[in-house]
């Protein structure tokens, strides 16, 4: 046995670790920069500059503080960082960096990609970073080219352009966080220019870059093809397909929803035109998928909408992209278990294909985990906000561990207590639930694989 494996003082870590901790220095480390004088325009406590630092890291968008008003253009320009950090995640970054100083990428980085985001080989890693960095900023260009059309003639060329940088970045990287006010893009309700430039970038960002991948290597063979791009769907991976599939019914679904519930009413919706009341319930439909713009004030929901807007956020996005929640291919393992079930099927099928036991297991247990954090973090908080309405604290909880961002106007008032509780639920959910079961649990015995004891059935129901 080699004697590095024996040794007590050699720590080694797996990817979820790696990961966690990954996360962890770039919070702890944005918190203290943005704790520093020359980022703020007033002094600011250290909760509120770590609380910062965690929701541009995990991507969320609530905020204790006014970033317009309480950071400068240091401060902001950290925070875009951060935020770009984030959206690309850790080990993206750490492999881009090393492609910039011109060096390889060691065997153990390799096996890190491959499996944080989940891809079957370890040939073409490299190619596929590449892809990543070079497609998030090509859509992020476009992004911030459209959203200076707008703000260039409003706020000046250099203010214009940079605001159009910053959220465009933001919009991609789903964090919804904003630098123009404190009333995100509620100003912007009756623009089609920037609701649907913001709903472009949250979208493709919240598609997931292995989907991107297959997309690309699809149309790529397909290229010269007669009739191809009409086969491209038909050509893409299983997940893809889901993907796309359970994203297009989710955006569908809570469009028709919220403008259902929102039509009339005064404080929201009811006194804009027929399209303009479209365009901000698509809008609403898309923000919840962990993005956090708002285009109208989420205080002034009805109660049906705010539960809609849980459950969306709960959803969320897709794997191995900027978006959380418990992602669209878990929640379409559910509904295709229980389906399956209901049929009398023996096995979850999809897209003439049979899902393995493994995914089964796993969308149960990312789906239990996820709800027992955010039931654990909702309960908490009303044990230290005792007098604030329950739903706007399950909105607010929602929001945190889908890492959406929206906010009934709830967060800057809450206690410090439930500011903690806030930063725990949005690391989870940046992470991944499971991620996080999986940093404390540890190696599993590699023998219990192998085992396999007398099956007994359990009466259910």
């Amino acid at each position: 046995m080699d004697r590095r494996e024996k040794s007590p003082g050699r720590v080694r870590l797996n990817t979820m670790q790696i990961v966690a901790l990954g996360f962890f220095g770039v919070i702890f480390l944005g918190g203290v920069i943005l704790w520093l004088p020359f980022c703020n325009q007033k002094p600011i406590e250290f909760t509120d500059a770590l609380f910062t630092s965690v929701t541009s890291v995990c991507v969320t968008g609530l905020v204790t503080v006014v970033p317009a008003e309480q950071f400068t253009l240091a401060g902001q320009i950290v925070m875009l960082l951060l935020i770009q950090i984030g959206g690309l995640g850790v080990i993206a970054c750490m492999a881009s960096f090393f492609l910039l100083l011109g060096k390889k990428i060691s065997m153990k980085g390799r096996i890190l990609i491959q499996e944080a985001y989940g891809l079957d080989t370890l040939s073409g890693l490299v190619k596929f970073i590449i892809r990543i960095v070079r497609g998030t900023f090509i859509v992020e260009g476009i992004g911030a080219v459209l959203f200076s059309v707008k703000f260039v003639p409003e706020f000046g060329v250099i203010k214009g352009i940079w605001y159009g940088i910053f959220h465009s970045i933001s919009g991609f990287c789903n964090a919804g966080i904003d630098i123009i006010g404190d009333s995100s893009f509620i100003q912007y309700v009756d623009s089609p220019l920037v609701s649907l430039t913001t709903m472009f970038l949250i979208v493709m960002g919240g598609l997931g870059f292995p989907v991107w991948h297959d997309i690309f290597v699809t149309a790529k063979k397909g290229a010269g093809e007669k009739g191809a791009r009409k086969r491209i769907f038909t050509r893409l991976g299983l997940q893809s397909k889901i993907v796309l599939s359970v994203t297009a019914f989710l955006l569908i679904f809570g469009t028709v929803g919220f403008l259902f519930l929102e039509y009339n009413n005064p404080n929201t919706m009811g006194g804009l035109s027929v399209p303009e009341k479209v365009l901000a319930s698509a809008f609403q439909s898309v923000t919840t998928r962990t993005a956090g713009f708002a285009s109208v004030p989420q205080s002034e929901l009805t109660e049906s909408s705010r539960l809609l807007g849980c459950i969306l956020m709960f959803v969320g996005g897709s794997p191995a992209g900027t978006a959380g929640g418990i992602k669209t291919t878990t929640f379409a393992m559910l509904v295709l278990t229980i389906l399956s079930v209901l049929k009398g099927h023996k096995d979850t099928e999809c897209f003439g294909r049979r899902v393995d036991t493994d995914s089964i297991r796993s969308a149960l247990t990312i789906t239990m985990i996820t709800f027992t954090c955010w039931l654990t973090g909702v309960a908490a908080m009303s044990i230290f906000d005792p007098k604030v309405d329950f739903l706007n604290l399950m909105y607010e909880a929602s929001s945190a561990i889908g890492t959406v961002g929206l906010s009934a106007d709830l967060t800057p008032h809450l206690s410090r207590a439930s500011h903690i509780v806030l930063m725990i639920l949005m690391y989870i959910g940046r992470i991944g639930p499971l991620t996080m079961a999986l940093v404390f649990a540890g190696r599993a015995n590699k023998s219990d694989r192998f085992r396999e004891l007398p099956e007994k059935k359990i009466m259910l129901g």
